[in-house]
């Protein structure tokens, strides 16, 4: 009979698109995915606000935005008590993108923030990065080029005891990375992956720079080259140590550091062939351990605001890590079964407000059992199908992975597919078989067929629901693959069975 495969994201795996078209295809998912995540979201840059940002500046006469920067450059160039305040000034008027432009062209106005960044007054060197920080922002690609001089600087910066200044490296450093290959040979080549390693690895504690390297690093690792230059560095790096001891279900540690190092690693894992060193540093477990906790959390009605921003990058990883864990290893991998019960508990959670993530959680559900006769078991003995089963009537592609996993069910064992049927996946299946989306005809008959062969039973009662007209309907109005396998299920099944049956009774 037709198998039903895992299914996976992975733009490497696919068949029948190029890679690139897959590739783009996965940046524009992605990218879908981040802007639900509002202030938390993955943008391609972020900005820092100041403590004092809803403060009025009262030491100077214009707005922030129409600052002359071209005199508040000539201005910082003479020593003097003021120095701190015209760089607070600066960056203030360095958010306007035009004045942004103009302060590059500036002959060697770089190099006085450099000065200023290394000097000796901490409160400069603080309001110097600050203004890094604001060019780091710019629209205009030729902004980041323009503050390499001062990158050294900033990555040397990252074993600092500040954390503020340390969060505005890290955040200057990922604005800029993104912006071209040159910028990011020039860091690679200054070495930001051993900085972010050991930042992180002294930080550890630290919630704001925890993110704020996740950040930085998640922005490194979507770049065009990151497959070819960069993720081998980090693999060969603590880094995916650091990322997976972040995920810890404890509320205390906060979701914004996990949410940053769950894309981290969603990342690494999509753009890579060989799961195996994340599959031995515990990468599955970690991932599904704390996709049970949150399972747990939402089964109490437990839904922390942000908390689906953790659970998509979670579902990423893990489906992937699935495809490419052995099945032998399935167990052990993933910790227990009780994970089947958090999958579905984050189904019903986020059915009706969060579709898309629900999709995604019936995709994992299915690389789950796809090879599993455990956890294909745990569903029927955790009394989770029944759930699954009133997610047929839903689309958006729900109810297409869930015809998978049921079908995942049904291959393993003729005993589960006995325990189906009586269930009531019959009568889903008699609704499912009259929709429009092909797909979902398709599978229905690949279920029923499966069905049908365990046993005399099941096929009576396939016919006590009127199931003969609607294989009927679908040989004559359909076409192709759709109209054989109707055809084969009539007349080598159902009507055979049918008419000995009446021989019988007669």
């Amino acid at each position: 009979m037709w198998r039903l495969n895992k299914v996976r994201h992975k733009a490497g795996r696919q068949q029948g698109d190029s890679l690139e078209e897959l590739r783009l295809k996965r940046r524009e998912q992605e990218r879908a995915l981040r802007q639900a995540r509002r202030d938390r979201q993955l943008v391609s840059k972020r900005l820092l606000l100041t403590e004092d940002e809803e403060q009025p500046e009262v030491t100077m006469d214009t707005t922030p935005g129409g600052q002359d920067v071209v005199n508040l450059f000539h201005k910082l160039q003479h020593s003097g008590p003021e120095k701190e305040a015209h760089l607070k000034a600066l960056s203030k008027a360095l958010r306007d993108p035009s004045a942004q432009l103009t302060f590059i062209k500036q002959e060697n106005s770089m190099h006085l923030l450099v000065g200023l960044l290394t000097g000796s007054n901490a409160q400069c060197r603080l309001q110097a990065v600050r203004c890094l920080h604001e060019l780091s922002h710019s629209p205009h690609t030729e902004v980041a080029p323009a503050c390499l001089p001062a990158t050294p600087y900033l990555l040397t910066y990252l074993s600092g005891p500040s954390t503020k200044f340390t969060e505005l490296c890290l955040y200057t450093l990922g604005n800029i990375c993104p912006e071209s290959e040159v910028v990011r040979e020039k860091l690679l080549a200054q070495g930001i992956i051993p900085a972010l390693a050991t930042c992180m690895e002294n930080q550890r504690h630290n919630l704001a720079v925890v993110e704020a390297v996740g950040f930085t690093l998640s922005q490194l690792l979507q770049t065009k080259d990151a497959v070819e230059k960069i993720i081998p560095m980090v693999l060969a790096s603590n880094l995916p140590s650091h990322l997976l001891s972040v995920l810890t279900p404890d509320p205390k540690f906060g979701l914004a550091p996990a949410i940053e190092c769950a894309w981290c690693l969603h990342y690494l894992i999509c753009s890579i062939e060989d799961t195996r060193e994340l599959l031995a540093v515990g990468a599955l477990l970690q991932c599904s351990s704390l996709l049970v906790s949150l399972g747990g959390a939402v089964a109490e009605g437990n839904k922390d605001d942000g908390m689906e921003l953790l659970v998509y990058p979670l579902l990423r990883c893990v489906g992937n890590l699935l495809s490419s864990c052995p099945a032998e290893d399935l167990g052990t991998q993933t910790g227990d079964v009780h994970l089947v019960a958090a999958l579905c508990a984050l189904i019903r959670a986020y059915l009706h407000t969060q579709p898309a993530l629900a999709r995604e959680t019936t995709w994992v559900l299915n690389n789950l059992t796809a090879h599993s006769d455990e956890f294909c078991s745990a569903l029927l003995t955790l009394n989770l199908v029944p759930g699954l089963i009133q997610l047929l009537p839903f689309s958006q592609g729900i109810n297409t992975m869930t015809l998978r996993v049921l079908a995942n069910i049904a291959y393993k064992k003729k005993e589960f597919c006995l325990r189906l049927a009586q269930l009531g996946l019959l009568s889903a299946l008699c609704a499912t078989l009259k929709m429009v989306d092909q797909e979902v005809v398709t599978l229905s008959l690949d279920i029923l067929f499966m069905l049908v062969v365990s046993g005399e039973q099941v096929s009576e009662e396939f016919v006590r629901q009127d199931g003969l007209s609607l294989l009927e309907a679908i040989q004559y109005n359909s076409e192709g693959e759709m109209r054989r396998r109707a055809t084969y299920l009539l007349e080598q099944r159902l009507l055979s069975h049918q008419q000995d049956l009446t021989a019988t009774l007669s």
